[in-house]
């Protein structure tokens, strides 16, 4: 745990923040295939000193009702488009807007987009760091996105150094924000009970004990608590 503005913050890894986005995203309006695409943007953005974690946190209830189908194209002229967001949050708008400007690039070599109507725009910046997933260089300058084709090599630390940075480094995030986010992301979460044990991971537990599923134990699970309860509870079910 380090110090950052004499507020105590720590050092979350890809694995943790992609864990609770995909969770807190979930409990939006958000298609399911839709969410999963959006995953790393507040990791990406709280890396940037954007919004990140915390402005997922404020914009957390209004993403229930977060309707990207809406976002349309409000004009189009060779290779430049406008985009009406329709008040949509700009990081749902990142991939369709990625989407467009790799079509445009790849039919004119060369692309720029204007995006009009979208909720924190300046969340529009994150998609000069996602441009090189997609063969793009993506320069952003207020709400208009231009690109130009760009190499991919396959190496992560050529085609996305911020994602290699994260990996080595993640990303330092206050403590009090990150256990906030922490416990909201334990609402997407079934209710602790027997059943709910029995059936998590990659296996189910039957109400015998016999095991249905994965049975290596390689993530070093150990189902002898859940099937002993059971065996248990079904002698005392036979005595009665």
């Amino acid at each position: 745990m380090t110090s950052s503005h004499s507020s105590p913050s720590m050092r979350v890894m890809p694995r943790e923040m992609r864990l609770m986005s995909e969770r807190i995203l979930s409990q939006s309006s958000l298609p399911k295939g839709f969410f999963l695409t959006v995953g790393d943007i507040p990791m990406y953005s709280q890396k940037l000193g954007l919004g990140g974690f915390k402005l997922l946190e404020q914009r957390f209830e209004s993403f229930k009702s977060a309707a990207p189908a809406r976002i349309a194209i409000a004009s189009e002229a060779r290779n430049r488009m406008t985009l009406d967001a329709c008040g949509e949050h700009a990081w749902f708008v990142l991939p369709t807007a990625i989407d467009l400007l790799g079509e445009l690039t790849a039919r004119f070599r060369s692309a720029e987009l204007t995006v009009t109507g979208a909720t924190d725009a300046e969340e529009l910046a994150l998609a000069a760091r996602f441009g090189g997933r997609s063969g793009l260089s993506i320069s952003v300058t207020g709400n208009v996105l231009k690109a130009v084709p760009a190499a991919v090599i396959g190496d992560v630390r050529k085609d996305d150094p911020l994602l290699w940075s994260l990996l080595e480094n993640g990303a330092e995030i206050e403590s009090d924000l990150w256990w906030r986010i922490y416990h909201l992301a334990k609402r997407a979460l079934a209710t602790d009970s027997i059943v709910s044990r029995r059936h998590a991971g990659p296996m189910i537990v039957n109400e015998d004990g016999t095991v249905i599923g994965r049975k290596d134990n390689d993530d070093e699970t150990d189902v002898s608590f859940l099937s002993s309860s059971i065996s248990e509870r079904m002698k005392e079910g036979a005595r009665s």
